[in-house]
């Protein structure tokens, strides 16, 4: 598994909910906003509105939230989200990719910077290091929606291209266009996802120890805490034995 799933697993249990919790839902917000503000603020007519709310309903966010983040993109606020890809190395020449939404590109480019500097990382140029990852759909459910086999001929059915089970449930992965389609036929035959969202999959990984493992962890947490950051994205990779020392 790739390191920011990796990532995210360790920060779940180890997370202050709370503050992880509210910056969680300010970036779901501003997605659902930004989405209603290209498209149409209907859901129905607009496939990635659709998607925000899905997402923010799968992490609980309360219905209230929600309708706020639509009106928003109705009103005349001068609130203009801009929609930003950052490319870069961290420690030990990893590719990560950042994206975010942000009202002052200026703001945001130098925080992103000084995070990567301080990890001893280096912002590169765009596409500098996405041409290792391919764009794709990535669709989860949580184990509840059934065994390795039942899910495994589901994404078949589907048509989707790949599927990982665990014990934290069933990750699918399908072609980029294909993700309204594949999530529809996956909705028929195993109820409503966790998550539908595009994604940045790693081609190939790039194994660390320990030590880089913690200093690459520090610098994706620390790119998430910015407020502009939506998503982040690597290709490192960690052993088990390394993760279950980190998760202690």
């Amino acid at each position: 598994m790739a390191g920011h799933s990796q990532f995210k697993n360790i920060m779940h249990r180890k997370g202050k909910q709370d503050s992880v919790r509210s910056k969680m839902f300010s970036k779901l917000a501003r997605e659902i906003t930004v989405a209603a503000k290209v498209g149409m603020p209907d859901p129905a007519m607009n496939p990635r509105l659709r998607l925000a709310i899905q997402n923010a309903k799968a992490q609980s966010m309360p219905k209230d939230n929600i309708e706020r983040a639509i009106k928003k993109a109705a009103g005349n606020d001068g609130e203009n989200y801009d929609e930003v890809r950052y490319e870069g190395y961290g420690p030990g020449g990893v590719a990560v990719i950042v994206e975010a939404l942000t009202d002052n590109r200026n703001r945001t480019a130098s925080n992103v910077r000084s995070i990567f500097t301080k990890a001893g990382g280096a912002l590169g140029e765009t596409g500098s290091v996405s041409f290792s990852f391919d764009r794709v759909g990535e669709i989860t459910y949580t184990p509840a929606a059934g065994d390795a086999d039942t899910v495994m001929e589901a994404a078949i059915e589907a048509g989707a291209e790949d599927v990982e089970t665990d014990e934290d449930g069933h990750t699918i992965i399908c072609g980029f266009e294909d993700i309204g389609e594949v999530s529809k036929a996956l909705e028929s035959a195993l109820g409503e996802a966790e998550t539908v969202k595009a994604i940045w999959k790693p081609q190939n990984t790039v194994p660390v120890d320990e030590e880089k493992a913690q200093s690459l962890m520090k610098l994706i947490e620390n790119l998430e805490d910015d407020d502009d950051v939506q998503n982040v994205y690597s290709n490192f990779e960690v052993s088990d034995e390394v993760m279950a020392r980190l998760s202690a």
